[in-house]
C-alpha cells in the first residue's frame, strides 16, 4: 500500500506562510492516505464525469486532479472505479469540489481524496466542460502547475514545490 508523504500543512504554513492559499474548509477525507500532495491538474464539470474519467484514465505523474463540479451536491463525480483508474495512473489524489460515491470502498484504496459529500447517484455523461484551466472555489485559485498540499489539517496551494 502507497505510503502518506511526511508533511503537515500546518507545518507548511509556518515555514512558508506568506506564498499560501488556504482552501476553505469544509472538504471531507476520503480514501486509505490522509495526506497527499502534487502538481495540479484541473477539470471544470457540472454533474458530468466524462472529462474526469478522461483525465484519470491518462498517465497521472503523481499530479492531483483538482474538480471543479461546481459545489453541486445532486450527484457524485468520482467513485470506487475513478478512484481506482487514479491509482491505477499513479494520481497522487483526487479534490472535488462536489461529491463522490462508493465511499466505502474509496476509504479503503491507497488514494487520497477529498470532496464535499457522498451522493449514491451517478453523474450524466454529456462530455460537457473544461480541462487545464484555472479553477476557483473554497477561496483558492487552483492554477495547473502548481502544487496542492492536503491532510488532516486542510488544503493549501502553492506556485512552487514546498521542501518538507
Amino acid at each position: 500500500m502507497k505510503q502518506s508523504p511526511d508533511f503537515k500543512t500546518a507545518d507548511l504554513y509556518d515555514d512558508h506562510g506568506g506564498g499560501l492559499n488556504i482552501a476553505t474548509p469544509g472538504f471531507q477525507s476520503f480514501g486509505a492516505l490522509p495526506a497527499f500532495f502534487g502538481q495540479i491538474a484541473t477539470v471544470k464539470v457540472h454533474e458530468d464525469n466524462v472529462l474526469v474519467k478522461q483525465a484519470l484514465g491518462e498517465p497521472g505523474d503523481d499530479c492531483v486532479l483538482v474538480v471543479d463540479g461546481g459545489g453541486s451536491m445532486r450527484c457524485a463525480l468520482v467513485g470506487d472505479l475513478l478512484a481506482q483508474m487514479a491509482i491505477d495512473n499513479h494520481w497522487a489524489g483526487i479534490v472535488v469540489y462536489g461529491c463522490i460515491r462508493d465511499s466505502r470502498d474509496v476509504n479503503a484504496m491507497s488514494i487520497g481524496v477529498r470532496a464535499l459529500g457522498t451522493h449514491p447517484a451517478k453523474s450524466v455523461k454529456r462530455g460537457a466542460g473544461t480541462r487545464d484551466d484555472e479553477v476557483t472555489f473554497a477561496g483558492v485559485t487552483f492554477v495547473p502547475g502548481h502544487f496542492v498540499y492536503c491532510d488532516e489539517d486542510g488544503i493549501v496551494t502553492s506556485a512552487k514545490k514546498l521542501t518538507f
